[in-house]
């Protein structure tokens, strides 16, 4: 063969075209072949030598037409193997052809010098799922550049410090990438596969599905194609174009290895989630890769490639098209997403099964609790209940029944509910959830008057199912603290990392809104009153300024 099979991707170079070999037989070559030239001997001579060759020549026929059948069916099995090898190799060229000319790479000049890749390092979920050792390198070429610039002259351009992938998803110019891609940005530049290059605008941003849609002055282009994601099936082929490492227009594949991984980021609470649905990916995802997308062997997109676990791990992960198409539409038609939500708090399924309700829990979400005054509330859906569908979609996930209430705000809503084992309709009117999710962290960045969480010492985060893993805490409503600085008020009162905070002078903290909310009131010298929770133990430690 010309070249492997194992490089067909990354050369994008077609199979040699083998040829069949050719078998050919004694009894086929004429006779005079064999003695041409030769003097030619008497004729009785002649017709012995002739009816020994032609009797020899019948033998080795007889023997050899058995012998060669199964070299002839070999090499007919080795070349329907080749046509369908050169046919799977044609394919996956003439995706990479196909979708090309839609995707584009992203460059940005930040407002302040805080990515690489097109990734912001502070503040980011997706970052924080960085290797240790990539984020350390990345840190060390962020802090070369912030040298640089501030021995820069004043005034000097806007330098592009940032680069990632998107897609063209409309003719008229709008392109589909991550928010965390354009977070930040001062200027932004697409480029094409052909060499044209534009200006960029941010149309609108998700934060809570790091989503985002740009748009350029351009008519005519080429836009991808969205499948129906959730049609998408494990183990089909999935094709990754994007700039990984400032490596344009690189094409990689692979299967879709899962679909619904929903818990890979950390809320910002209970009651402002992530909004996110990934399907995994063995395809090659590199820093580079954001905003590109994940199509499948019809060059349709599945997904938009948004983050790895790890490097060269075999571990990707693309938001699902259904989900990308929907909110692209919506910060097209808005500049922002407009969610609803009913106020549930969902047990965790262990709960469910506690409560002896686990056969039924693996078909519906277990309520926990509602919020006060919230939709639920007033429906009347209480505590145990079961919510089978909405209107007509089944919901097993806190992710399905955000899918299924999205553009439902005060419309009149009919769940199907189990209660003691009994089905019924409640009828719900979902309201507007706020906008933007509170910050993933309480640190210096938070704003407000009176007590900061500085001021105490700490940094504090809501508790996920995750911290509570690699804490060893169980999960109850609070905040668990993650770092204590040294010599502050919280480590001079022997708090720890671990720790769980449920109440800050007298106030219940459920998030993070509810801990800067509680401590604007407060005053450090006559004491901030936290009820803590550590090794099972609970406790309350009282916090001053002059200790």
């Amino acid at each position: 063969m010309a070249s492997s099979m194992s490089g067909f991707l990354c050369s994008r170079k077609s199979i040699g075209h083998a040829r069949p070999s050719q078998c050919t037989r004694a009894h086929e070559v004429p006779a005079a072949t064999f003695f041409e030239h030769h003097p030619r001997p008497p004729f009785q001579a002649v017709t012995m030598n002739t009816n020994r060759f032609t009797t020899a020549l019948s033998l080795l026929a007889l023997v050899s037409a058995p012998s060669l059948a199964p070299l002839h069916a070999a090499a007919a099995k080795e070349s329907s193997a080749l046509a369908l090898a050169r046919q799977l190799n044609q394919a996956f060229i003439e995706v990479a052809d196909q979708v090309t000319p839609s995707v584009v790479v992203i460059r940005v000049a930040q407002k302040q010098d805080r990515s690489i890749f097109g990734i912001e390092t502070e503040g980011n979920p997706f970052y924080e799922m960085l290797p240790r050792e990539f984020r350390k390198q990345m840190e060390e070429q962020l802090e070369k550049r912030r040298k640089q610039r501030a021995e820069a002259q004043p005034g000097r351009p806007p330098q592009f410090n940032g680069q990632g992938s998107g897609v063209v998803i409309r003719e008229d110019g709008y392109i589909l990438t991550n928010r965390h891609v354009v977070d930040e940005a001062e200027r932004i530049e697409v480029r094409f596969k052909d060499g044209r290059t534009f200006p960029a605008t941010i149309r609108g941003v998700d934060p809570r599905s790091d989503v985002a849609v740009l748009k350029i002055e351009a008519k005519g282009l080429p836009a991808a194609k969205f499948a129906d994601s959730d049609k998408t099936r494990v183990g089909e082929f999935a094709i990754a174009i994007g700039a990984p490492f400032n490596l344009d227009y690189s094409v990689t594949f692979g299967h879709v290895s899962a679909k619904g991984r929903s818990t890979l980021l950390p809320d910002a609470s209970p009651m402002t989630p992530m909004d996110q649905d990934f399907i995994q990916t063995d395809a090659s995802i590199s820093p580079g890769n954001s905003g590109g997308p994940l199509v499948n062997i019809n060059g349709e997109i599945i997904g938009i490639n948004t983050l790895i676990r790890g490097l060269h791990t075999g571990i990707g992960f693309a938001i699902p098209a259904n989900l990308a198409r929907d909110l692209s539409e919506a910060l097209i038609k808005d500049g922002k997403v407009i969610r609803a939500r009913i106020g549930l708090v969902i047990s965790e399924r262990n709960e469910a099964s506690e409560s002896g309700n686990s056969k039924s829990a693996s078909a519906g979400i277990l309520v926990g609790r509602t919020v006060e005054g919230g939709p639920a509330a007033k429906a009347d859906i209480r505590k145990d209940d079961l919510v089978t569908h909405v209107e007509s979609t089944p919901v097993s996930n806190a992710q399905q029944l955000r899918n299924a209430l999205r553009n439902k705000v005060g419309q009149t809503v009919n769940l199907s509910v189990i209660r003691n084992g009994k089905t019924m309709k409640i009828k719900v009117v979902p309201e507007l959830w706020p906008d933007e999710p509170a910050d993933l962290v309480a640190s210096s960045s938070s704003k407000g008057n009176g007590v900061q969480a500085d001021d105490l010492g700490v940094t504090v985060k809501p508790l996920t199912r995750e911290l509570a893993r690699a804490h060893g805490v169980k999960r109850t409503e609070g905040l668990i603290v993650t770092d204590v600085e040294s010599g502050s008020p919280a480590a001079k009162r022997g708090l720890k990392v671990g720790t769980v905070i449920t109440e800050v002078n007298g106030k219940a903290v459920a998030d993070l809104t509810d801990f800067l909310e509680a401590l604007k009131g407060a005053d450090l010298k006559q004491g901030v009153r936290l009820s803590t929770v550590n090794g099972g133990s609970t406790k309350i430690e009282v916090l001053k300024s002059n200790e």
